[in-house]
Order: C-alpha cells, then sequence, then structure tokens
C-alpha cells in the first residue's frame, strides 16, 4: 500500500517537476545570453519545430510519429518556388557560398552576405579536404540522381526547409529563417545540379 501511495504521490509531482524544470530552463537561458549587434535575444524563442526536437522524449518514442508527420508539413507549406522560376544560378558563386559560414553573427553586419557553411556539413567538391560527415556526401549529386523536375524542385525543398521532410534534421532551414536569399540558394542549386559543376564531373 505504501509503494502505491509513493508511486501516486511521484506521479502527482511530475507536472509540477516538468513545470520547475522548464522554469529554471527559461531562466538560465535568459540569464545565460545577452543581446549584441545583430543577435537578439528572439533567438532563444523556440517555435514548435524547435520545441519538438529539442525534447529528447520526442527523438525516442515510437508514438511520435503523428506529431512528427504534423511538423513535416507545416514546415512544407512554408516552401516557395523561386518567384522567376528559375532554379540554377551559378555553380561559381554557389562554390563560394558553400564555402562561406559567414554572416548572422553579432560581429556581422545586418546587411552582410550570409554563407551557406554547406561544408561544415557536407563533402561536395572532392578538390576540398576539409569537410564535415554530419550530411550525406553530395559528390556527383546530379550526375547519380539526374535532372528531372522531382530532382530539382526536392533539392530546392531541403535547402530552403529540410524539417519539411524530415522533422528533426540537424540541417538549418535557409529560406525559412532568411540565412539565404533566392539568389544564392539559386546558385548553390547550380553548384549541386549544373552538369558543368565540378561537383557533376
Amino acid at each position: 500500500m505504501k509503494k502505491l501511495l509513493l508511486i501516486s504521490a511521484t506521479l502527482c509531482a511530475l507536472p509540477f517537476a516538468s513545470a520547475q524544470a522548464q522554469s529554471s530552463y527559461d531562466k538560465m537561458m535568459k540569464s545565460g545570453f545577452q543581446a549584441s549587434g545583430q543577435a537578439g535575444l528572439d533567438r532563444i524563442n523556440q517555435d514548435a519545430t524547435q520545441k519538438f526536437c529539442s525534447d529528447a522524449k520526442n527523438l525516442l518514442d515510437e508514438k511520435s510519429g503523428a506529431k512528427r508527420a504534423e511538423i513535416e508539413k507545416i514546415n512544407m507549406a512554408t516552401i516557395k518556388q523561386p518567384s522567376d522560376g528559375k532554379y540554377i544560378g551559378d555553380w561559381k558563386s554557389g562554390e563560394r557560398i558553400a564555402q562561406s559560414g559567414r554572416g548572422a553573427t553579432w560581429t556581422d553586419k545586418p546587411d552582410s552576405a550570409v554563407g551557406g557553411g554547406c561544408y561544415n556539413c557536407h563533402q561536395i567538391n572532392k578538390a576540398e579536404i576539409s569537410h564535415g560527415n554530419i550530411g550525406p556526401s553530395l559528390w556527383n549529386y546530379g550526375k547519380m540522381r539526374g535532372y528531372s523536375k522531382e530532382v530539382v524542385e526536392y533539392t530546392w525543398g531541403r535547402i530552403s526547409n529540410s524539417k519539411a521532410y524530415n522533422a528533426c534534421s540537424n540541417m538549418p532551414r535557409f529560406a525559412h529563417f532568411k540565412l539565404l536569399n533566392e539568389k544564392q540558394m539559386q546558385d548553390v542549386m547550380a553548384l549541386l545540379l549544373d552538369p558543368k559543376s565540378p561537383v557533376n564531373q
């Protein structure tokens, strides 16, 4: 009987403990960060996607599939196709964007160009020996997948908002958070999908 009472008391305390933990987390975040330059404290405010993926239990819970699907649907709705109908820009500019990790930090000017930092996570051009491996290799991206309309639109969507395809993808939501503009995205697309790009040789 004592065990049952103890379990009941523990279960009743869980919501309170969870609320306390959230309150402590909020206080820690607000006291641990300062606004500086263009980096405001608004950056620590999470949207529904970020909150879901920051909760470890959702990553392990097999029952979270429906919520994942809902999040992917919400993110898919944010993807906008290029306003001029062109998906492919200049691969040389795309390589520079992929190499650059600059922009959007407190030390950068608000009007300075943001880079894609693509090599932080991907192998892209084999001429570059310094690259990450968190994401898949993109070497021969177009050569291996082809250049169909479906491949082009999928690639655009992935760069625009990767969470539309995998709710907790580690890839930044480049268009969603306005990290890359449309022209920059077209140039990165060219790096991956222009048959003349060194990536596809």
